[in-house]
């Protein structure tokens, strides 16, 4: 049911987005306690404010009406990803190439699940990372099949 959900609300807000020139980073449709949350982030290459929120708010919020396609009482919450940005697509892999990610696997690689560091390149199959192992810096390879999770990484020195 809930993918049925966030794929609706994705084919409903896709055209807002792009009159508006933003990005659809992700969507989720979570119970969290008693209360239902549709959650839709988006984001442009300078990042967005609280009046574009706003307003993908609004105007996602009126097609959800007429379309109906949620049955229980839900809250509609669109937001910036954040700077922990979740990256979902090869795309979002790509545009991080020199940036600090945070990769879960589905599997072990080298011993471990969790990795994290500096991406240092992406060819469609496979990530390459570099990575502290105690006081050295490593090289390693993930699949990127086998990535159950990504996400920009912040490094506080």
């Amino acid at each position: 049911m809930s993918k049925k959900i966030t794929e609706t609300a994705e084919e409903l807000v896709t055209p807002i987005l792009e009159e508006l020139n933003l990005e659809l980073v992700d969507i989720e449709f979570v119970k969290e306690g008693k209360n239902w949350f549709l959650r839709v982030f988006i984001d442009n290459e300078t990042g967005v404010d609280i009046e574009d929120c706003g307003t993908v708010s609004e105007r996602l919020s009126e097609k959800l009406d007429a379309s109906d396609p949620i049955e229980q009482a839900y809250f509609l919450e669109v937001s910036s990803p954040g700077v922990e940005r979740p990256l979902k697509k090869p795309e979002d892999i790509t545009k991080a190439i020199g940036k600090n990610v945070h990769i879960k696997m589905y599997e072990q690689v080298d011993g471990a699940k969790e990795f994290e560091g500096k991406l240092l390149g992406f060819d469609g199959e496979t990530v390459k990372l570099q990575v502290k192992v105690k006081t050295r810096n490593t090289e390693v390879e993930l699949p990127y099949n086998k990535i159950a999770s990504a996400r920009l990484a912040v490094v506080f020195n």
